[in-house]
């Protein structure tokens, strides 16, 4: 029996709508982009169909309203649809009203698109808060996938999680709302981000695969995160941004199909989850 669970997500947003593009590329100038989120998600897909894997895809409703038939081809391909926000704004840029005008708005596209409830929800940036729970809860979301332990992140946002009760690598408030954290390495009271992105392509793939072994051997699971673009190294280089956002954004993007395709082979003996059957593995334990 696989004990250990693995959660491949995917945050779906293109080349242009990163954070560390924001100062260059704003939200009014997206039209004007070319989009190339459908190719490179497509590319994902064939790699989990070819592991037959699924994963989570945490969608912008901007790309979805743009796409619709790609999300309905993840959707009936057994993959999770869960939301990215609307315009990949970051929870603590925008006041409560807002928030909650992006939060439902995206609700409502994917939904209205795949015929299914949408449960899950992440923050662009990681920016959860404690508001932002409240509201997520009042509008019908039922777990999150925010919360990132990486302190030195300043978009990373603060979660007060000793309401709530850990269950292996998820926590759950008395009101049965649940947090899905991203997964970090933790080395005495120094925490090291591993839980995919850019992080993924700098480490190489043998200290990555020792990292991730570490963490399911205290938490029997593992939660990593990508983006469509990171496999897709023609995309349009950026050359207004600062020297660190762009190292950051295109260092190895041309090694990470074949690093993801690795990472899957070598964890065989785990099972990969959706997020929403992590949550009722857990429920069901």
């Amino acid at each position: 029996m696989k004990t250990n669970k693995i959660m491949i997500t995917i945050d779906l947003e293109d080349w242009f709508q990163v954070e560390n593009f924001k100062n260059c590329i704003p939200f009014s100038q997206w039209s004007d982009m070319e989009q190339r989120f459908e190719y490179s998600t497509r590319k994902l897909l064939k790699i989990f169909d070819e592991k037959g894997i699924k994963a989570t895809f945490f969608i912008l409703g901007w790309n979805a309203e743009r796409a619709p038939r790609l999300v309905r081809e993840i959707h009936n391909l057994g993959h999770e649809i869960a939301s990215h926000g609307y315009s990949h704004k970051l929870c603590s840029d925008v006041n409560a009203e807002e928030l909650r005008e992006d939060l439902k708005k995206s609700k409502s596209i994917l939904e209205d698109l795949t015929g299914s409830q949408i449960c899950g929800y992440r923050a662009p940036g990681f920016s959860i808060t404690d508001k932002t729970i409240l509201h997520l809860k009042e509008i019908g979301y039922t777990y999150d996938s925010s919360y990132n332990s990486f302190g030195l992140n300043h978009r990373h946002g603060k979660m007060n999680l000793t309401q709530y009760n850990k269950k292996l690598l998820a926590y759950q408030d008395s009101e049965g709302f649940w947090e899905l954290p991203i997964s970090n390495l933790d080395i005495g009271k120094i925490i090291i981000p591993w839980g995919g992105g850019g992080y993924f392509r700098l480490f190489n793939k043998t200290l990555f695969r020792f990292g991730v072994e570490r963490i399911m051997s205290k938490e029997r699971g593992y939660m990593f995160y990508a983006h469509p673009w990171e496999i897709d190294p023609k995309q349009p280089q950026v050359k207004e941004a600062g020297l660190s956002f762009r190292f950051r954004h295109y260092f190895n993007l041309k090694k990470f199909k074949d690093k993801l395709s690795s990472f899957i082979d070598s964890f065989q003996n785990c099972s990969f989850v959706t997020c929403s059957q992590y949550i009722s593995f857990l429920e069901n334990r």
